[in-house]
């Protein structure tokens, strides 16, 4: 690698997602990647912990006790991401990369004391600078955090998304997304095969696609990155295909564009309160809830489980906590939620006609809609999200002709 280039060049944050690091070949290739763009200037990679370890810690915990303790899940559940960074860094290192590895507390991301679902407050990016400087790319374990009190925190969901924006932020780069799917489609392409994928996607959808479901970027770090002006990059591991611009840039806009969004499982959340909801304010915002809604003393919400870690678990968290707190809450059973996402979606009938005629076209009966000012969706039986999904896209989609652009919507 060149001492004198990278040195000179501005930072990149590369992130890659467990799946692009399931196994030792893919470590390899992703060591590759590295290497070559470290080769143009300074690389810091954020890494997740490697398929499924997440699941098989969080499964091993379980098998001791039924309440695990969010402190002591915390420091287990880090652990996938320390092994996941020094592997990478071992197999960048192998490829004659100087490389050094570190955790989320020893490249300075300080955080709340919410164990589970930490907060980042700031980055102090010192040790990470000083290595930058020496010529070193950096390997980072995502998804962690120390506290003020010196505690290891997590992040939560996306939390490996989240630590790769914050960094970026810190270091004043761009950030590249890296995952199994190049970029971000008008549809989740496993579920509707017609979806495109778009050039350049702003961030105010982009953030109303992940709160409705879509998993390529977590819903924290995009409006992390709307909030610091970081540019983020949806691009696929394996170098294949194209990529996604997430702009946030307002002098360099992007076009409008409608998508369609699922979520499968979701589950209807109603929380309950001595004295109303209003008293309990603080725990409710901890709970990790989407579409929140109010009337007298109850809310009524949405739950996504199942983002990063096993579903099971964050159920009792969420039980446990609003019984610690005094809050009732009552999860209701396994649905699925098809959604509609463009500018001013709420205030276009065309979207509730849209939906309204693919409910009828596969025979799916509305049980309850979600709305807010880029989101149209409907909460529907499970097993017939995808017959939806599909039929909704088919209405509100543009032809192939587009080329993964949608036109601007007129104002």
């Amino acid at each position: 690698m060149s001492s004198s280039q990278p040195g000179t060049a501005r930072p990149v944050v590369l992130k890659f997602g467990g799946s692009s690091l399931a196994d030792l070949d893919k470590v390899r290739a992703v060591a590759r990647v590295v290497a070559a763009r470290a080769e143009r200037q300074p690389v810091v990679v954020v890494v997740s912990a490697m398929g499924a370890t997440t699941r098989e810690l969080l499964a091993r915990a379980e098998a001791l006790t039924d309440t695990p303790t969010p402190r002591e899940l915390d420091m287990l559940l880090s652990t996938g991401e320390r092994a996941s960074m020094a592997l990478v860094a071992l197999a960048i290192g192998a490829r004659g990369v100087p490389v050094v590895s570190l955790t989320g507390s020893q490249c300075g991301i300080i955080t709340d004391h919410r164990h589970g679902n930490a907060r980042v407050l700031e980055v102090r990016p010192y040790r990470l600078l000083d290595e930058l400087a020496d010529g070193r790319v950096v390997v980072v374990g995502g998804f962690s955090g120390v506290s003020y009190r010196r505690d290891v925190t997590t992040i939560g969901r996306g939390g490996s998304d989240t630590t790769a924006v914050a960094l970026a932020a810190a270091l004043d780069a761009d950030c590249e997304i890296y995952s199994d799917v190049d970029g971000v489609y008008s549809a989740d392409p496993s579920v509707v095969p017609g979806a495109r994928r778009f050039d350049a996607i702003d961030a105010d959808t982009m953030l109303a696609l992940s709160r409705a479901g879509a998993r390529v970027l977590h819903a924290q770090a995009v409006a992390l990155a709307a909030e610091r002006g970081i540019a983020l990059y949806a691009r696929r591991a394996d170098g294949r295909g194209g990529q996604t611009e997430i702009r946030t840039n307002p002098a360099h806009a992007a076009p409008a564009v409608r998508a369609v969004a699922t979520a499968n499982p979701v589950h209807t959340v109603t929380v309950r309160a001595a004295g109303g909801w209003a008293t309990r304010l603080p725990v409710i915002g901890r709970l990790g809830l989407s579409f929140v809604r109010a009337r007298e003393d109850t809310l009524f919400a949405l739950w996504m489980p199942g983002r990063t870690s096993d579903p099971a678990s964050e159920r009792a968290a969420i039980t446990a906590l609003a019984h610690e707190s005094g809050v009732e809450v009552t999860v209701g059973p396994a649905r699925g939620l098809v959604s509609i996402i463009a500018p001013r979606a709420e205030q276009t009938p065309e979207f509730f006609e849209a939906l309204a005629a693919a409910s009828a076209a596969v025979g799916v009966r509305l049980e309850e809609l979600v709305t807010d000012a880029r989101t149209v969706g409907a909460v529907v039986p499970s097993d017939l999200t995808k017959a939806l999904a599909a039929a909704v896209h088919e209405r509100v989609a543009v032809p192939a002709s587009a080329c993964g652009r949608f036109p601007t919507d007129p104002a």
